[in-house]
């Protein structure tokens, strides 16, 4: 190539780079400036009970007395009262050394022993001083932490620069759900809508970083974005026939209670929930299939555009099995103690069937399985007219490589 080709093709990749960069950092400042917004309390507003409640860390020092017992429902957990002298770890109150009575249940069983590390609930008495008023949890932090970070070390290692971006990519999700989606719902604004914004958001940043600013990571977003939407529209029908929203979800009691007379449009909650566990299972499929096709085409590029869809539908079958199996076992795992009472109590299968709880099982793991389905045939359309609508700068091929290639 001539040098003043070569300065030319470095100029032309020097302005896509600067348009990239610009276009990153201006998308940051927009996405921390509606971070801030969104987060803004509601007027009106006032601190909960909860939120004014203080926990701290703290380790046992000294069992004074133990009377815990098993007993033979319980499976080896003891059951009792325990008087004990904790050690304060963090907060206000870091250093002293408090006495704390400890009742030990079958459903709230945390079994002291010295050295055990636990989270406390602190209290004030008339006379301002602190007191533990109950020890509710396990430290499980460390525990928790050190899990977070055998899984991201085996991320970062076998995955390479992928594994580092993936976790990028879960860090945003994280973020974009706590910090976005839930302020927005809690705002007003519709559940269903405010998930389909957050599925689009989430997946055109998470394949970015995976795949970079390219044709392959559109079609994947696109494809991924239909598909998440069309396991919404699936249950969005299903639930108006059945009928079932989300005020028919276990939690729905304790939202009305805490949320009456505020704009949450709890009913939508249902579908929104629906979106967001089949984004990831979507969005797994819309790549592997988006991926797979650019890949014959570089192999291949004399295959039309129906050769190529008929690819893609074909690779995508295992896939469309695999995370259809995934979605619907995960919702069934989630409701394990519900279906172990069903058959202890011989509930007659009308019931169950018809039952709220089977019913929201039943669509979530439907719906979400006719979204990845879905998605096969659209990602693969795509796929196939950008591929055969140009040769895709994702991936040169030149001519006389391409005499070389097998023909499929």
């Amino acid at each position: 190539m001539p040098e003043s080709e070569r300065r030319i093709v470095k100029m032309k990749n020097q302005k896509k780079f600067c348009i990239k960069l610009m276009a990153s950092f201006l998308f940051i400042l927009v996405y921390i400036a509606i971070l801030v917004w969104i987060n803004q309390p509601l007027p009106g507003e006032v601190p909960t009970a909860a939120s004014q409640i203080k926990f701290a860390r703290a380790h046992v020092t000294e069992l004074i007395r133990d009377e815990g017992k098993t007993e033979d429902w319980t499976e080896g957990l003891r059951i009792g009262v325990q008087e004990v002298y904790l050690q304060i770890d963090s907060g206000e109150d870091r250093g002293k050394i408090l006495p704390a009575v400890n009742y030990m249940s079958g459903y709230n069983n945390v079994d002291l022993k010295a050295g055990t590390k636990v989270i406390v609930r602190m209290d004030m008495d008339a006379s301002g001083r602190s007191y533990i008023a109950s020890i509710p949890n396990y430290n499980r932090g460390p525990a928790l932490l050190g899990l977070t970070v055998i899984f991201l070390l085996f991320l970062a290692v076998l995955g390479g620069k992928k594994g580092i971006a993936a976790m990028l990519g879960l860090a945003f999700a994280m973020v974009d759900i706590w910090f976005l989606l839930i302020p927005m719902i809690r705002h007003g604004i519709n559940p269903i809508l405010s998930s389909i914004v957050i599925a689009a958001v989430t997946t055109a940043v998470s394949l970015i970083l995976l795949n970079g600013l390219s044709r392959k990571t559109l079609c994947a977003t696109i494809g991924c974005v239909g598909g998440v939407a069309m396991a919404g529209a699936a249950a969005a029908l299903t639930a108006a026939a059945t009928p079932i929203n989300g005020f028919n979800m276990p939690e729905a009691e304790e939202l009305v209670l805490r949320t009456g007379g505020t704009s949450l449009n709890i009913s939508g909650l249902l579908i929104s929930a629906i979106l967001i566990a089949a984004l990831g299972a979507v969005m797994d499929v819309a790549m592997t299939i988006t991926s797979a096709v650019f890949e014959v085409h570089q192999l291949n590029p004399e295959l039309n555009r129906q050769k190529l869809i008929r690819s893609g539908i074909n690779i995508g079958r295992d896939a469309m099995g695999t995370m259809a199996n995934t979605l619907i076992l995960a919702f069934a795992g989630s409701a394990l103690n519900m279906l172990i009472l069903f058959r202890i109590f011989d509930y007659p299968y009308l019931q169950i069937f018809n039952s709220d709880m089977m019913a929201l099982e039943i669509i979530q793991g439907i719906s979400g399985s006719i979204g990845i389905v879905m998605t096969v045939p659209l990602v693969s359309f795509l796929s196939a007219f950008m591929c055969t609508r140009t040769n895709a700068a994702d991936m040169p091929v030149k001519g006389k490589q391409r005499k070389n290639r097998k023909k499929y």
